[in-house]
């Protein structure tokens, strides 16, 4: 049953997942190639498009609305000191690296738009970047597959796939619940 949905959807949740954030997901995509359910090329592909749309589109949002957005979001003000300094001093590395980095891979190309970097040249960093980071996490995935296999514990695959997902869904709404209790906590003081 898993493995059907896998193969029937899973380079669409890959494409969608790689959208915003998407490291869990691509790590059971990377671990659904070693299976065989997925290409662990097209995998790549897909999410080295993904991720570069996500990252370009958070960047034109940054031109566009860049200063209303830092001016309503107190959490963004405090990281445009800190990415424009790095900009500053590490640009090519930064640019290409930010997707790595907790808690900029939004943030980041969206503060990155609202500085006075040019859209051609975040355009070809950011898509290095997410090609990198796409061969990257899912190849974790396919090692972890690898290891598995190695292991002969084929029999919990499923069950360890499911759980990656599971987990990546765990954490991305423990994040959700934790930035609303501190948007709460900030209202009522």
């Amino acid at each position: 049953m898993i493995s059907a949905f896998v193969a029937t959807y899973g380079y669409l949740a890959v494409f969608v997942g790689t959208l915003i954030e998407g490291e869990t997901l691509l790590i059971a995509a990377g671990f659904a190639a070693h299976r065989g359910l997925l290409d662990w090329r097209l995998v790549t592909l897909v999410a080295t498009i993904g991720a570069t749309l996500g990252d370009q589109l958070a960047f034109l949002l940054g031109r566009w609305k860049g200063q209303a957005l830092i001016e309503r979001f107190p959490a963004l003000a405090r990281r445009k000191p800190r990415i424009d300094d790095l900009l500053q001093r590490y640009s090519i590395i930064f640019i290409l690296s930010i997707r790595f980095l907790y808690g900029l891979r939004i943030a980041g190309p969206l503060l990155l738009g609202s500085s006075r970097l040019p859209l051609l040249r975040f355009a070809l960093l950011n898509t290095i970047g997410a090609a990198l980071w796409a061969a990257l996490i899912t190849g974790a995935g396919y090692g972890f597959g690898a290891a598995i296999s190695a292991a002969d514990l084929r029999t919990v695959e499923e069950v360890v796939l499911v759980g990656i997902v599971a987990s990546g869904l765990a954490f991305w709404l423990w994040r959700l619940f934790r930035a609303r209790v501190r948007k709460r906590a900030g209202v009522e003081q």
